[in-house]
């Protein structure tokens, strides 16, 4: 894999993580590839952007994110194409969509260049509601009541079927979303690689389990205001009875992986 242009994104307000960056920026110099790092880093020798959408009209081969999952989830959020991302913990509580920890940068550099990597492509997923789209989650999109005093009433359509039932929200999860907050909620793990989606209610009134169902359009509305959250960092707001769409992104985010590991998510998690 050629090395030209490569952007390194730090945990925002993380001085171990901008310290991280510093280091890999300057190994990265040293082997004359064209460095972006994000404001408020700034290093000798790199072009500072002032923020991640500044990315989305760069040409790039490789980020690098340098912090826990959340670095990584914002990172996906603003990049449009498959832009290849080498996953680094630095900081996070347990890094479990990252590859390696910092330690490892140069064996990794050195594999990257050598092309002794290979590319592992995951499915994203977008919400649409009242003509707009809103940024493309690598996760999972939340929808719950704005209002906590009542229950709402959803209705779920996905192919030929509807579910209606009274809860407080609904999780459409992808497979890498499957070990967060779906899981917490009684969701299956499903293996990284699958073309599906679940649907995990949270708080119904009558017991219902997750439904994992093809990653094709779901349609969700519910008789009260809704807040639409895409990977526990974006915000959205639905009226009552307005439809939700969700639908598979059009582009997939892509890991780069030193090593070929099935279910390494669930690892993450100590099974």
């Amino acid at each position: 894999m050629e090395l030209h242009n490569v952007a390194l994104v730090s945990k925002v307000g993380s001085k171990e993580s901008e310290d991280a960056v510093k280091k890999v920026a300057k190994k990265l110099l040293a082997k004359k590839v064209k460095v972006y790092t994000v404001s408020a880093v700034e290093v000798d020798g790199t072009k500072k952007v002032n923020d991640l959408e500044d990315l989305k009209t760069t040409k790039l081969d490789l980020t690098i994110t340098l912090g826990g999952d959340g670095t990584t989830l914002r990172t996906f959020r603003y990049l449009e194409n498959e832009v290849p991302n080498l996953a680094i913990n630095v900081g996070g509580n347990r890094g479990i969509l990252s590859e390696i920890t910092l330690p490892e940068i140069d064996t990794a550099i050195d594999q990257i260049i050598a092309d002794k990597i290979f590319f592992d492509k995951r499915i994203r997923v977008v919400a649409s509601c009242g003509g707009q789209d809103f940024p493309p989650a690598l996760n999972e999109i939340y929808i719950n009541r704005e209002n906590l005093t009542k229950t709402s009433l959803f209705e779920i359509k996905f192919q030929s079927d509807t579910v209606t039932q009274k809860m407080d929200g609904v999780i459409v999860a992808t497979p890498s979303g499957s070990t967060g907050h779906s899981y917490s909620l009684g969701g299956p793990i499903l293996h990284e690689s699958l073309n599906v989606l679940i649907i995990t209610p949270v708080a119904p009134v009558n017991k219902l389990p997750s439904i994992v169902v093809p990653d094709e359009k779901v349609e969700i509305i519910s008789n009260h205001d809704s807040n639409i959250i895409m990977d526990a960092q974006v915000i959205k707001s639905a009226r009552f009875d307005e439809v939700i769409t969700i639908r598979k992104y059009k582009k997939q985010a892509v890991f780069v992986r030193l090593k070929k590991q099935g279910l390494r998510q669930m690892s993450k998690l100590g099974f």
